[in-house]
Formats: C-alpha cells, sequence, structure tokens
C-alpha cells in the first residue's frame, strides 16, 4: 500500500459533510504553516520525497495546481480560504505522469521546486518543505488538522506562524520568489 495514501487521505466529490457559515463545503483543508528555524528536522525526518509543482490557475479564491511527487503525479482543484487561511476546501486527483509532464508545459510561468520531509509530532505529522531554485533558502512547515480546534505538538525547529499570510503560499511565491523579497 502506498504510504501517501495510507497517512494523507485526501477529498473525493462525495465528501459532503463540512459546513461554514450555513453553506456546505465539500472537502475541507485545515492547515496551518510555520517557519523552520534550523535543518534539525532532517534528522527527525521518516522519510522525504522531491516535488515540482506547476499552477494552471492561481486566482485569488481558486488554484488549480499540478504536482508531480517523485514517481507520481496529481491534479488538485482549491478554493478561497476562510478563518484567516485556515480552512478551504480541497480536491486532490492522481493523474498518469505523462499528462502531468504534458500539463506542466501549460502552467504559468514560475515552477515551485522543493523536497518535502515528513517528520513524526505528537498525533501529527509536519510536511517540512526545503525550497529549491528562487524560493531557497525558505523552508516552511505545515501541519494539516482535523479541526480548527485541534492543537498539534509544535516541534522544537518551527519558528513563526504564517498561517494564512499569502505571501507564503505556493501559488505566490512562483510569482513572487522569496529570493526576490525585499526586507525579510
Amino acid at each position: 500500500m502506498d504510504f501517501w495514501r495510507t497517512h494523507h487521505p485526501r477529498h473525493y466529490l462525495s465528501d459532503l459533510d463540512f459546513h461554514y457559515d450555513g453553506v456546505t463545503l465539500m472537502a475541507q483543508e485545515i492547515e496551518r504553516k510555520f517557519l523552520v528555524l534550523d535543518d534539525s528536522f532532517k534528522h527527525e525526518a521518516f522519510s522525504s520525497y522531491h516535488i515540482r509543482q506547476g499552477y494552471i490557475c492561481s486566482e485569488r479564491g481558486r488554484t488549480v495546481r499540478i504536482r508531480i511527487r517523485d514517481n507520481q503525479a496529481f491534479i488538485t482543484i482549491k478554493g478561497p480560504s476562510i478563518d484567516g487561511g485556515l480552512t478551504r476546501y480541497e480536491f486532490e486527483y492522481e493523474i498518469p505522469l505523462d499528462d502531468a509532464e504534458q500539463l506542466m508545459t501549460l502552467c504559468e510561468p514560475g515552477i515551485i521546486d522543493k523536497t518535502r520531509w515528513l517528520v513524526k509530532s505528537g498525533e501529527h505529522t509536519f510536511e517540512v518543505d526545503e525550497f529549491h531554485g528562487e524560493n531557497a533558502p525558505l523552508v516552511m512547515a505545515e501541519v494539516e488538522l482535523r479541526s480548527s480546534t485541534d492543537e498539534p505538538k509544535i516541534p522544537h525547529f518551527i519558528g513563526k506562524e504564517v498561517t494564512g499570510d499569502r505571501r507564503y503560499y505556493n501559488s505566490q511565491l512562483r510569482r513572487n520568489p522569496y529570493s526576490q523579497w525585499h526586507n525579510i
């Protein structure tokens, strides 16, 4: 069985159980994002893999992403953020690798290139992204939550929380790479 599918279930159109402000939402993603203080996470990681991703659409409130993770490929559709960037709906589907390579040629300019490290902390897994290319030396961690009140055990390598700060969205980093930021 594929580790990713077992430990990171994604959402499908049949997941219609989520509500926000009286509106039914499909497949919520609830996550927090943090900057990372040092590279000690690498010694604690139980897995890592390489990711390349591009965006067919990265309008505010809606994104369509193509991701190639080692030798697997996915298309992801995300909706607008609510709760200050903590929650939004997301659908992710595996697609053939050849299709993903072709779709990458249709993406908006700017490809995200990163290594993702998986680190267990209490009952949660932190996904630590070490960016390459124009977004180096940025390192961020995110943790998916079961609910907006879920409190993960924060590892020692975690720094400032940047949940809801659009500058740190991957779709924004491809437009405005970290290496070009002033007053970092």
